[in-house]
């Protein structure tokens, strides 16, 4: 199995076995919680293989991440209709995290991260943030929306010439949510690292409410119980991968897929998992 693999096994048995049984009054579901859990990940791309996970939809989403739309429609829609259940009626993400990190506060966050690192590598501030104390959460106002971030802010270092990504997540679905989440971040962090002309490093992925919902217990055993053979999964990002994603180029879409593909032999696919929104 891939470091990945195991980790995730690993924070799935101690979620089981251990986590507080929890009632939540927004979902009126049961389910297992465990605060304070994290993933470090430096050995071969983290995706995970104990099941198919749908690569095309974490791609796309992330280069539309860093378009820095708000507009699902303007190039996500067109690979998955993940976002149409988050989507308001006026067609736009409130807290779409793209648009949060090129816009929202005043400043092109991830842009001046780039420039920041290629002029100071061994900085300390490159912070990017996600969460508007003044609109997220904390009240009505903030939790009625139909999507509040769940990684809300991410640190880039470059050590040893590497680059390294802690990702925090204030929420995280250890079922559908967090394989695709270190996915994502992890193809960030890769197409970043082209751009300022390092290698990749560490993403250390740490969760503030690990959970599984009781609909997802027997799907949470299955995948405890499984294992394979499979090796590490490599990927590189070429250097104009981040200028191509922010251009929104279509093909690179299909470009980045196509390596994963070529290297991605999962287990059977769990269907009929369903989300809780």
């Amino acid at each position: 199995m891939t470091q990945f693999d195991r980790q995730y096994q690993e924070i799935l048995r101690r979620i089981m076995n251990t986590g507080s049984d929890e009632y939540n009054e927004r979902t009126g579901h049961r389910l297992k919680v465990l605060p304070g859990v994290n993933f470090e990940l430096d050995y071969g791309y983290p995706l995970l293989t104990l099941r198919k996970i749908p690569i095309t939809l974490f791609v796309a989403e992330m280069i539309w991440f860093i378009t820095g739309s708000r507009n699902p429609d303007d190039f996500v829609n067109k690979f998955t209709n993940i976002w149409k259940d988050f989507t308001e009626k006026d067609g736009t993400v409130t807290a779409a995290y793209g648009y949060r990190w090129r816009h929202h506060f005043g400043r092109d966050q991830l842009g001046e991260l780039i420039t920041h690192l290629k002029e100071n590598p061994g900085s300390r501030h490159a912070v990017v943030v996600t969460w508007d104390p003044g609109d997220d959460g904390l009240g009505e106002s903030g939790t009625t929306k139909k999507n509040v971030p769940c990684p809300y802010t991410f640190t880039a270092n470059i050590i040893n010439n590497k680059l390294h990504i802690h990702n925090i997540v204030r929420s995280n679905d250890m079922i559908l949510g967090c394989p695709h989440d270190v996915a994502g971040f992890y193809l960030l962090l890769c197409i970043l690292a082209g751009k300022l002309g390092v290698a990749t490093g560490k993403l250390t992925h740490s969760i503030s409410n690990a959970h599984i919902y009781d609909i997802h217990y027997d799907t949470a055993w299955e995948l405890i119980n499984r294992t394979n053979d499979h090796g590490p999964i490599y990927f590189t990002a070429q250097p104009d991968y981040f200028d191509r994603a922010e251009q929104g180029d279509e093909t690179l879409v299909s470009e980045i897929t196509g390596q994963f593909e070529s290297r991605y032999a999962p287990m059977p696919a769990l269907k009929g998992l369903k989300i809780v929104l």
